[in-house]
């Protein structure tokens, strides 16, 4: 009963062990990632559309929930910019941006997205994310990059654009370049060109100039404040709002209010698939991370408690004014870098946080929008990796049509289109390369008991004997390939006597495939042609046994091959001549 309880509320399990040590280094962790934070959780939420705050609350209660029920034990949790993109895009088809719908809106997606999250972990569905493979979310990624980029230009030019993809938003900037404020210009400009020069430089420089490395870490992280300081100060100092520059305003000095999400059946419908899709993708993302961070430590995450912990932070969000979160990569490398040692160092964080947003939020009343853009930009722009497209071209041009396509629908039709293209190009290409599976046939490497492709080595055959070795389960996709494939070979060979299907890379012989093995079974008995199976795995084996196909069989089971091939082979064996070595 207890080990049940710690699995799904891991906190149990290493706040046993919690020490004065680990209270330490996440204190550090938690005073550099708040100060990282502050000026993000603003942006992110300008890049969803919602009000600044909405992302410091989405940044509080989630992170509580995940130190209660996640198992990662660096992974920072809150508003990220792909999300941030996905909301803006779902919740602006239903309501309109500033109103009080839009916000309820973003409560709601935020609440089936938890919902839809907790119940995958419940039932222990996490391998579904694995539909998305690693190229396209790499695609998607980078064209989510240049559309997050690309749409926070109009707070660098001080525009009224609008658009969801890539033609909208240049066509939109272009028709309001008359409007463009130089202030606002000359204020966004700087701030990029500052925060890009932070990333890169700054840590080396203070490195030269003796700064110890942790000192240097938290100053490097700090930049970002320091952009949002000193060009707050400018706007009030000068009165550059009233020329023009367009800021923050007034913020809610308050906690993270209690909200209820709307629960009206139109508003659930609508936002349905979008809060799947940003489930999906927050999750890919999350986990990935999760994972490579717990790896450099030697620990293990939980995959399906992942999904309980995300899906309780993103209920969490949306009953306290927030909006869809998850794993950011960022804020977790910035969290494990500077020492975290447990999940506490997010509930420090958040506390962080609860204090900012009680007494520093009239700070930001004057903080132009131009430099929450200009920290947007500067985030996503590492997220943009085209070199993945050369990658993919040459080392396999299905996985090139995949990032391809990914990139160019998300850019033209839009994320959503873009993630949902994603998925189904996922699974297509799936299907694809499983639909043909790699069928060899085989020989002996003389001197051996092994047996090799005979289009790659110099091994004996047997005229009289086919080996096939099938390197992919069998199932309804590929079950008509390989009985296409048997046919034709028996037919181009009259001296076959016996054909030997090796299994031992087959894992899986659904219905559609016992099916097709009976056929072949059939066809060869017709021609007197014998058809035995080698190498065939215990459940394989298991699940052959519950049908009729064994007692039918038109041939033998043989443990390995070579005790088939000792059984079946005359005295004229050839050796085949390769002129490919392996």
């Amino acid at each position: 009963m207890i080990e049940n309880l710690r699995r799904y509320v891991p906190i149990l399990d290493w706040g046993r062990t919690y020490d004065r040590t680990a209270l330490s280094n996440d204190m550090i962790a938690a005073v550099i990632v708040t100060i990282m934070l502050i000026p993000q959780s603003f942006a992110y939420a300008l890049l969803a559309g919602l009000p600044p705050e909405a992302g410091i609350y989405a940044s509080i209660a989630p992170i509580f929930l995940y130190a209660i029920f996640g198992t990662s034990r660096a992974l920072a949790v809150g508003p990220v910019a792909v999300v941030s993109l996905l909301t803006a895009s779902a919740i602006g088809q239903v309501a309109e941006q500033g109103t009080a719908g839009y916000a309820v809106a973003a409560l709601t997606l935020a609440f089936l997205s938890g919902g839809f999250l907790v119940l995958l972990g419940v039932f222990r569905l996490g391998f579904l994310a694995n539909f998305l493979s690693h190229p396209v979310i790499a695609g998607f990624i980078t064209a989510s990059g240049i559309l997050i980029a690309t749409s926070q230009l109009k707070h660098i030019l001080g525009v009224s654009a609008h658009g969801h993809t890539l033609p909208e938003m240049l066509s939109s900037i272009f028709s309001h370049l008359s409007e463009v404020n130089f202030i606002t210009v000359v204020i966004g400009v700087a701030a990029t060109g500052f925060l890009f020069w932070v990333r890169k430089n700054l840590k080396p420089t203070l490195k030269k100039l003796g700064v110890p490395s942790l000192m240097a870490d938290v100053l490097t992280k700090a930049g970002p404040v320091a952009a949002v300081v000193s060009t707050t100060v400018a706007v009030w100092a000068f009165g550059l709002d009233d020329r023009g520059v367009k800021i923050v305003g007034d913020v809610p000095q308050s906690l993270p209010p209690l909200t209820l999400p709307g629960l009206s059946p139109d508003l659930l419908s609508a936002l349905l698939i979008p809060a799947i899709l940003i489930s999906i993708i927050g999750f890919v993302e999350s986990v990935s991370v999760a994972q490579t961070l717990a790896a450099k430590k030697r620990q293990r995450i939980d995959p399906d408690q992942e999904l309980i912990g995300l899906g309780a932070a993103n209920i969490g969000a949306a009953f306290t004014g927030g909006y869809p979160v998850t794993g950011g990569f960022s804020r977790s490398v910035v969290n494990f870098d500077a020492g975290a040692e447990t999940p506490a160092a997010g509930i420090y964080t958040a506390i962080g946080l609860a204090i900012a947003a009680m007494a520093l939020t009239p700070l930001v009343y004057y903080l132009p929008n131009a430099t929450l853009a200009a920290t947007i930009i500067v985030a996503v722009l590492s997220l943009v990796d085209l070199s993945i497209l050369s990658k993919t071209w040459g080392y396999s041009r299905a996985d090139f049509a995949a990032v391809a396509v990914t990139i160019l629908l998300t850019l033209v039709l839009g994320v959503e289109i873009g993630v949902a293209a994603g998925v189904a190009i996922s699974v297509l290409l799936h299907l694809y390369k499983t639909s043909r599976p790699h069928v060899a046939e085989v020989g002996l490497v003389p001197g051996t008991q092994h047996f090799r492709n005979i289009h790659r080595h110099k091994v004996e055959t047997d005229p009289a004997l086919v080996s096939l070795r099938v390197d992919e389960s069998l199932y309804f996709v590929n079950a008509r390939f390989l009985e296409d494939l048997v046919q034709r070979r028996v037919t181009e060979g009259c001296d076959v006597r016996h054909v030997v299907l090796i299994f031992s890379a087959v894992n899986e012989v659904d219905f559609s495939a016992l099916e097709s093995l009976e056929a072949i079974n059939q066809r060869l008995k017709d021609m007197d042609v014998g058809l035995h199976l080698s190498e065939v795995k215990g459940p394989v084996m298991d699940r052959l046994k519950r049908s009729h196909f064994l007692n039918d069989l038109n041939g033998k089971v043989f443990l390995s091959q070579y005790d088939a091939w000792q059984n079946l082979t005359g005295d004229d064996r050839i050796n085949i001549d390769s002129n490919i070595e392996g």
